[in-house]
């Protein structure tokens, strides 16, 4: 396995190996790329994943190989011969191949006619050199056969199954479906009106090797709803040509029997079974890529930049039942709600005037977030006529999946008495002070940031945005003494049993002030402290390092460097000067190296240092409020929203996302969009066409 995972990896063997003792040791990613690097030779948190996944599938895959060594024990079959050829395989379709002779099957034609004594003749005909096979058929007519032609099909029947389960032919034919298969999808009768959203596969070709994930996944869409039928498939008479250069002699005597059983053997067996196969690959291929593209947005998203250190008020604008507005303090703790109408069809604009400019001096706000949804441009534009006693910025908040958390039990147990308005209301200001702590509330999927997600395998799915979610949570860090319960659960070593555990030990003895107090959690044992602590953040607290992302297992080596330096280390922490001095060589161990030297040497220059950028303000163009604002030439500021295979949507302050598609992001050829801009980058657009009708505004980044 570890050999194998190397060759495919491109990963030292000895490296591979440090990696899956550690995980079988119930290590995290985070932990191991982080904290353990000199036995890992320093891999990142990707390559660990590809390592885990890796040895995962060729767990699967032997334990595949072990289900058919048993099955060919119970039939009675099983030589030392088929046991070493079973072990030696190393794909699984050599390995189904070469299974599907010996694979017990129910009652097939071939199996009927053999039962009926036909396969002395089906050898007869597949040696091509009987000069009369009509007049052997006769010899095998009994009670079953009645006459000459029931005879010679069930040999056909035996024949067409004989080529269906020859591996050479299979593997023939699978290069041909890659080389030469075509997609083909078709607009099921009568469903013209109903699918017009799959309009472009109403007649559809494509080479398979040329098929984008999102067209696949489209036309899966289509065919799951009942308005599409599709099919991969290379041309018939390719297939049929392969098939019979393997099989039929020069001079053949039966060259007209062994056709049929050739076309009978592809048409229902070959192509149905191989078409099923590379369905599935081409599945499991763009939900692969479409997962991708989910998770580089989910982690851009969960990584940007949080509004540090500000009082906040938070609307959730609305027309008919009002803007929702709360004020918070600089961690997100609700200090006030109320409800405004300054929209129609109310237009009380005095009152609700009044009331913005009345909070923002009572509970000092520094800055108004606004939901980008329904009515949020038009609040936007209210706002900012209005006149404060100090400089207040407003900014527009993407506010997808808000609605959800306002629902949740998440939201009902942390804000029990007040409405789901109050709630997301509250969410889309927190989502402003700390974006990461509020979306992990949110099931990732309700954040708007993928493409086909429901299209595509939701474990999959799940597992890739879950580990996204840990690892971002981990490059942070949290706070041990403020975190909710599910930032919490995310750490290394922790999940939402522990969280709990310690969200109630803060409630019981008050805040931690050190992280030897981290061991007094009940259920925190010495094998999540180890996975945990790192990550788990005491400001203020008794060590000056436990507010840093130094592990506590590093503890008695800075310890050496400060007295080294006869200093103590509240004096070696953020002194550029002194530290520039330490000669990291000298404290080179059998356990820690360079690498995890000049970490900690990085993190006593910036403890707790947030890896995230500052926050940049940002204000659409508050002259274009409606898509019918917009012409084509118009370049308008725009933030990037969701990131597909074919583009980008670019939110303009217009109630509707453009897209950019990928031909004009650059002025030379863009194969992924994720190189060219992630999530909540801002940017200049330009508008290169608009269809009201079809809510569709084509962007260009040219």
């Amino acid at each position: 396995m570890i050999s194998n995972i190397a060759k495919k990896t491109n990963i030292k063997s000895n490296q591979v190996e440090a990696v899956l003792e550690l995980l079988n040791a119930d290590a995290t990613i985070p932990f191991i790329a982080r904290y353990r690097k000199e036995r890992t030779g320093n891999l990142d948190e990707v390559q660990i994943g590809q390592i885990r996944d890796l040895a995962d599938q060729l767990k699967a895959f032997e334990l595949r190989k072990e289900s058919i060594i048993k099955s060919f024990n119970e039939q009675g079959i099983l030589t030392d011969e088929f046991r070493k050829r079973i072990e030696s395989f190393t794909e699984k379709t050599e390995l189904e191949d070469f299974y599907l002779p010996y694979k017990p099957k129910r009652k097939t034609k071939a199996s009927v006619a053999k039962e009926r004594g036909l396969e002395g003749l089906a050898k007869m005909m597949m040696s091509q050199s009987n000069d009369d096979i009509e007049y052997s058929a006769k010899r095998f007519i009994n009670n079953e056969i009645k006459n000459i032609d029931d005879a010679l099909q069930g040999a056909r029947d035996i024949i067409a199954e004989w080529i269906n389960e020859n591996a050479i032919i299979r593997k023939r034919l699978r290069f041909l479906f890659q080389r030469e298969g075509e997609i083909i999808s078709k607009l099921l009768k009568g469903k013209e009106d109903e699918g017009n959203r799959f309009t472009m596969y109403f007649d559809y070709s494509e080479k398979v090797k040329h098929a984008a994930s999102h067209r696949i996944l489209a036309i899966y869409r289509g065919e799951n709803e009942g308005y599409l039928k599709f099919k991969i498939e290379p041309s018939l008479e390719s297939a049929i040509e392969l098939i019979e250069s393997q099989y039929i002699k020069q001079g053949s005597t039966t060259k007209n029997h062994l056709q049929i059983c050739i076309k009978d053997a592809y048409k229902r067996l070959l192509q149905p079974s191989l078409q099923t196969e590379f369905k599935n690959e081409l599945k499991e291929r763009a939900d692969k890529d479409s997962i991708e593209i989910f998770s580089k947005n989910l982690k851009e998203l969960l990584l940007a930049p949080p509004l540090k250190n500000n009082r906040v008020m938070a609307i959730d604008p609305g027309f008919r039942t009002g803007c929702k507005v709360v004020c918070l303090n600089e961690n997100g703790d609700l200090l006030h709600n109320e409800t405004i109408f300054p929209h129609a069809p109310q237009r009380d604009t005095k009152l609700a005037s009044h009331k913005i400019t009345s909070l923002t001096d009572a509970y000092k706000v520094d800055v108004i977030a606004i939901g980008n949804g329904t009515a949020g441009k038009e609040t936007d534009s209210f706002i900012r006529k209005l006149h404060f006693k100090k400089e207040i910025k407003a900014i527009m908040v993407n506010e997808s999946g808000a609605s959800i958390y306002s629902a949740s039990k998440v939201a009902r147990e942390e804000f029990p008495e007040y409405d789901v308005t109050v709630r997301g209301a509250v969410s889309i200001g927190r989502r402003l002070i700390d974006p990461l702590s509020e979306l992990v509330k949110i099931d990732p999927k309700s954040i708007g940031v993928g493409q086909y997600q429901h299209d595509v395998d939701q474990n999959n799915l799940n597992s890739a945005l879950d580990e996204v979610v840990k690892s971002c949570v981990n490059a942070v860090g949290v706070d041990i003494n403020t975190a909710g319960k599910q930032l919490l659960s995310y750490v290394s070593g922790i999940g939402p049993s522990i969280a709990e555990n310690i969200v109630k030990f803060r409630k019981e003895n008050g805040k931690l002030n050190n992280r030897k107090q981290i061991l007094k959690i009940p259920r925190l044992g010495q094998k999540a402290y180890e996975q945990s602590a790192g990550f788990l953040k005491v400001m203020d607290g008794d060590n000056p390092l436990d507010s840093s992302s130094v592990h506590p297992e590093s503890y008695t080596l800075v310890n050496k460097m400060a007295k080294d330096l006869k200093l103590e280390i509240k004096e070696l922490i953020g002194n550029e000067q002194v530290l520039s001095k330490i000669e990291l060589e000298k404290y080179i161990t059998s356990e820690i190296g360079l690498p995890t030297l000049k970490d900690i040497k990085k993190e006593l220059l910036k403890p707790g240092h947030d890896p995230r950028k500052e926050y940049d303000t940002w204000e659409f163009d508050p002259n274009i409020n409606h898509p019918s604002d917009l012409q084509r030439g118009m370049k308008l500021r725009g933030i990037v929203t969701n990131i597909t295979a074919f583009g980008a949507f670019v939110d303009i302050g217009v109630h509707q996302d453009g897209l950019v598609h990928k031909s004009n992001m650059a002025n030379e050829f863009v194969q992924d969009p994720n190189k060219i801009v992630h999530i909540g980058q801002k940017l200049m657009v330009s508008v290169i066409d608009i269809d009201i009708s079809r809510k569709r505004i084509q962007l260009s980044m040219k």
